[in-house]
């Protein structure tokens, strides 16, 4: 992928008026933007003003924004099953770990955190591609999720995907927030997916 385009990307997504709300604790209830998203009975996929992303939810639209959803697409030259197999892949320095990691989606994907449990990534904050480091505090790092979510977009079904979900905020409400325990923050995850959706709207109006 061009850089040019990682950076235009980038620039955009800095620019965005993004609302990003924190959520609400009252009991056993989690609200969003004044909308319930758990109780003690559920977790709820959609509300009047949000869809919320996740791999275990009935909702179509939850389910195929998920990072764990098996979508195909190349990223660096590697053809990858899933955002998620990525995800666990560059706790690895070991790049034969790291390729097989890349092969999969769903929970399989996400559990093969399982074997990072001993050499934990957040001890030293050092993430790689392909035996390459990078600080998980880094601009590199940043720009490489850029990267990797506008390669997720080449594959049909998640652009689509993205776009179906109208102008309702993109939630991932179970996230983690502290950057040191996941490479993926609640913050950054529906930063990219919101800014990403208008990214390819913004576009294809220039186009047409």
């Amino acid at each position: 992928m061009k850089k040019s385009l990682i950076l235009a990307y980038a620039s955009f997504r800095k620019g965005f008026d993004f609302q990003y709300k924190e959520l609400v604790y009252k009991g056993d209830n989690i609200y969003f933007n004044d909308e319930l998203v758990e109780d003690k009975e559920k977790k709820y996929s959609e509300g009047d003003s949000f869809i919320n992303i996740g791999y275990n939810f009935k909702n179509s639209s939850s389910r195929i924004l998920s990072n764990l959803y098996p979508i195909s697409f190349k990223f660096r030259g590697k053809k990858v099953a899933s955002i998620e197999g990525v995800l666990q892949g560059i706790k690895y320095q070991d790049k034969k770990i790291q390729n097989l990691i890349l092969k999969y989606a769903g929970l399989d994907a996400y559990h093969t955190r399982g074997a990072n449990a001993i050499d934990f990534w957040g001890k030293n904050g050092i993430l790689y591609w392909q035996g390459r480091p990078m600080k998980r505090d880094s601009e590199e790092y940043q720009l490489f999720l850029d990267e990797l979510y506008l390669s997720a977009l080449t594959n049909p079904i998640y652009r689509i995907g993205l776009l179906a979900t109208g102008d309702k905020y993109l939630l991932h409400h179970i996230g983690g927030t502290d950057a040191n325990q996941t490479v993926l923050t609640r913050y950054e995850f529906e930063s990219r997916l919101n800014s990403l959706r208008q990214w390819v709207k913004s576009n294809q109006k220039r186009a047409n």
